[in-house]
């Protein structure tokens, strides 16, 4: 994998969206075809061989990858979204970020005991959304879960990866430092 490629088109707006927050905009890499090649290859030899029957990409610039990695493994795709988005019965989760609270859905007839999972975001910091996520889909029991983040923000004082617990299986493409 290129890392000096999607780096070199990481966009960081400072201050966004409140103040001492550096935030990192994966849409530059969205929509340079180069960059989005080489993060689709770089998932689906991750997880090509894992079985995977669902891909939850989270709101909502996990949906990118999320369903373009779902369709790559011949897999369904599944939306975690913010509360009142989603049409259907839903079961919800409350979550702490790094610059508030806020909620995440998911459909109740989303996912089954026979799902093997991948959980899918852009970014991990405080790993809050993606715990609460977590939490959603273990709801339903299912096979396996894995868990994916395009780039990992190293820093002090968010320390994501350690707030998801050791016993995840959680991979990441790129970890920023800063």
């Amino acid at each position: 994998m290129d890392k000096e490629l999607l780096l070199k088109n990481l966009r960081v707006i400072p201050d966004y969206p409140k103040k001492g927050i550096m935030f990192q905009d994966v849409s530059t890499l969205f929509k340079n075809a180069e960059c989005l090649e080489e993060m689709k290859k770089e998932l689906v030899r991750l997880y090509k061989d894992k079985g995977i029957t669902k891909v939850v990409g989270v709101e909502s610039r996990g949906f990118v990858m999320g369903s373009i990695l779902a369709s790559e493994l011949g897999a369904g795709f599944v939306m975690a979204r913010k509360p009142g988005k989603l049409p259907a019965n839903t079961i919800r989760a409350k979550y702490r970020k790094e610059y508030g609270f806020d909620s995440i859905e998911i459909h109740a007839d989303a996912i089954n005991r026979d799902d093997v999972l991948l959980l899918h975001d852009d970014l991990l910091a405080t790993g809050g959304s993606m715990q609460a996520v977590y939490d959603l889909c273990m709801h339903f029991h299912p096979k396996k879960v894995y868990i994916n983040f395009l780039f990992e923000l190293d820093m002090e004082g968010l320390e994501g990866h350690k707030a998801l617990g050791e016993d995840k299986d959680v991979t990441v493409l790129l970890k920023i430092t800063g």
